[in-house]
């Protein structure tokens, strides 16, 4: 279902809470469960194949139209109706054309987040769309019953309502949304190989363009934030499916999936196999690490995250001359503490944020 360097598909639930789902549940949960698994197993074989393609063949397969003098939001939403053929689904809003009557609370959600998703990218960071040459957003709502998930697969978001008991659903949070998306901002830039080190920085830079945009539309600075990735999917008050501040501990004592075991430090960095089985050597979970250096660097520059800290995460994202695919945490905080020269100056305060970020998380 995977090569050793491309993940399949990039879902926001990690396999360390879905493994548990499944270990945990009574026959009868655990049949829809294994059908929750074989629907993501067919995904994953697609973003294995987008996820090869060079710049030509993605033209080929996924063309853009010609960047117009003034990019504008193209994006789709589509209601699967709880299907899962994709060519089924039902286009109810389009951002320049059809627009249904009523729109249905996950339609919104995925208008809300793709919208802020795109003027993040766009008004901050000047990039027209995911590919930065204008693409279709094309998210599809409703997918499955009761699936618990949500992915981009190389061309598209899809969005399960989730469960109900465990999880509602994945289009409640902006900082998911977000998240999911920046995952194929990483593919057209970067493509950082979905294992070990580069995998999870992989999972941490769609974490930290996820909190941006979910800060940014609620206009919440550094200090105010509560840096919660998935705080409304996981259903319950004291649950989160991440805790950039404080990794290892967006929940605590889970009736289902104990305690979160990230960890916020490179001496406790978790050394998984690089297999399935083993998140490809833990790329959500010490993806922690990563998102702690973040967190640090920008509490220490103050004001909004997005305005500083996120544009030099971003020109590293971008630099695809220095980021190699198999970068290294060690390559990526270097990299940074350069870009923050580049773009405030050696010595500057944003510079030193950078420095004092990555040696918090003992990198």
């Amino acid at each position: 279902m995977c090569n050793k360097h491309f993940n399949p598909v990039q879902c926001i639930i990690p396999p360390y809470i879905s493994d548990k789902l499944t270990d945990n549940a009574s026959q009868t949960k655990a049949a829809k469960l294994l059908v929750n698994e074989l629907r993501n197993s067919r995904f994953r074989n697609d973003r294995s194949f987008f996820g090869k393609l060079n710049n030509q063949e993605r033209s080929l397969l996924l063309p853009s139209a010609k960047a117009p003098k003034k990019p504008t939001l193209k994006m789709q939403v589509l209601d699967l109706k709880h299907d899962t053929i994709l060519s089924n689904a039902k286009l109810v809003w389009d951002a320049n054309g059809k627009k249904a009557a009523r729109l249905d609370r996950d339609t919104k959600n995925v208008i809300a987040g793709g919208t802020a998703t795109w003027n993040l990218y766009y008004e901050i960071f000047g990039r027209n769309s995911i590919d930065n040459f204008g693409l279709m957003l094309r998210q599809y709502i409703h997918y499955d019953v009761k699936y618990d998930n949500a992915f981009w697969d190389g061309r598209r978001m899809i969005y399960g309502d989730g469960d109900g008991k465990v999880f509602a659903s994945f289009t409640a949070d902006l900082d998911i949304i977000g998240h999911e998306l920046t995952h194929g901002v990483t593919q057209y830039e970067a493509n950082l190989d979905y294992h070990n080190q580069s995998g999870a920085l992989n999972e941490s830079i769609s974490d930290v363009f996820g909190i941006l945009v979910k800060q940014r539309m609620l206009h919440i600075g550094v200090k105010k934030s509560n840096w919660l990735i998935g705080e409304k999917v996981m259903k319950g008050t004291k649950y989160a499916l991440r805790n950039m501040k404080k990794p290892g501990k967006a929940f605590v004592n889970h009736p289902d999936f104990g305690t979160d075991p990230q960890p916020a430090t490179m001496d406790k960095y978790n050394h998984m196999p690089d297999t399935e089985d083993g998140d490809w050597g833990g790329v959500h979970i010490n993806s922690g690490i990563p998102n702690f250096a973040f967190y640090v660097t920008a509490f220490n520059i103050g004001g909004y995250a997005w305005e500083k800290a996120g544009k030099i995460w971003y020109a590293a994202l971008t630099d695809t001359a220095s980021l190699k695919t198999d970068a290294t945490f060690l390559d990526f905080k270097q990299l940074t503490i350069t870009k923050a020269e580049q773009l405030f100056g050696a010595g500057s305060l944003e510079a030193k944020a950078v420095q004092d970020g990555w040696k918090a998380a003992k990198v």
